[in-house]
């Protein structure tokens, strides 16, 4: 497995890295000696770089493939906490849940335009965790450009994990979307400064999946990202990735996605309805929580309502 180094921070990754949201509840809701076990295969398999997060609820799936002590990848874990209260208690919920003493990145979540001022309480307590040890990195995640250039200008920022992809799924600038060009453009300026840069949702939340390759290759080209963290909700998906990443993936082939189906991930819906300006089944309604939800029995999955969701809630999966 190629190794990268992220930015100037002393932390070697393995280029790709397992996304651990899809087994947990947000998703795939896998029994946990399931989940655990794809978790396992990835690390043994050469992928030694974990993201999760405090929301996703996967750290014991994490935990229990760590479990005896032979395996030791670099995790990093990120908590919407909006204060320095929220934050440290984010941060010591993570080391009690994983035994860790050290958590090697955390960072604030999904830091939109305007959040990172609004967050600064966070932001310094983890700095202070940095300062202790207890932390060896921090950063931001977002799927801003605007934010991700910010970035570049924050000393103490370490790295950096955005939203990039070839179709621009999901990118926002401002209140706005934002296109992929834009987003380089930001995170080019994130690693001319020094900053660790893994990528997310280069599939776009799986809208892209049926261009496996060609979204691979997108993300993967670029000098200025390090690493590319993609989910795994079953071996085969890690598989797929190490085929490709190894360079033994055929000319063509594309992962079969018959069975998968579009979701409304509950926990980043805004309910604002925008999705369903754009479904001519009628497959998409407001749940009792006023958020959006799919009727699979009207659902094409031909994926229109995706990429005008302004908070990336549609995915394929």
């Amino acid at each position: 497995m190629k190794k990268a180094i992220l930015g100037s921070c002393d932390i070697e990754v393995s280029r790709l890295g397992m996304g651990v949201m899809p087994i947990g509840p947000n998703q795939l809701s896998l029994p946990l000696d399931e989940g655990a076990a794809i978790v396992r295969y990835a690390l043994e398999a050469g992928i030694d770089f974990l993201d999760t997060a405090q929301y996703y609820h996967t750290y014991p799936y994490i935990r229990e493939a760590l479990r005896g002590g032979r395996l030791r990848p670099v995790i990093s874990s990120k908590s919407l906490a909006p204060d320095r209260k929220g934050m440290e208690q984010a941060i010591e919920e993570a080391r009690l849940a994983l035994d860790l003493d050290v958590i090697d990145i955390f960072l604030l979540h999904e830091v939109r335009s305007g959040d990172f001022a609004l967050r600064i309480g966070a932001w310094e307590a983890l700095q202070e965790a940095r300062a202790r040890g207890v932390v060896r990195a921090i950063g931001v995640s977002t799927h801003n450009v605007d934010v991700t250039a910010a970035m570049a200008e924050e000393d103490e920022c370490d790295v950096v994990f955005p939203l990039i992809n070839y179709a621009g799924l999901g990118i926002r600038n401002g209140s706005g979307a934002g296109t992929a060009a834009e987003m380089l453009t930001a995170i080019e300026a994130c690693h001319a400064a020094g900053k660790g840069v893994y990528a997310m949702k280069v599939f776009g939340g799986g809208n892209l999946t049926v261009s496996y390759q060609q979204a691979l290759d997108f993300v993967s080209a670029q000098a200025c990202i390090d690493a590319l963290m993609i989910g795994f909700g079953s071996q085969a998906d890690v598989d797929d990735a190490l085929s490709y990443i190894e360079g033994r993936m055929p000319a063509g082939y594309n992962p079969d996605v018959s069975r998968k189906k579009m979701i409304v991930e509950q926990t980043n819906c805004e309910g604002c309805g925008t999705c369903m300006s754009m479904c001519e089944s009628e497959a998409l309604f407001f749940n009792k929580n006023g958020l959006a939800q799919i009727d699979e029995s009207r659902c094409l999955t031909c994926g229109y309502c995706a990429p005008v969701c302004p908070s990336r809630a549609i995915i394929l999966y």
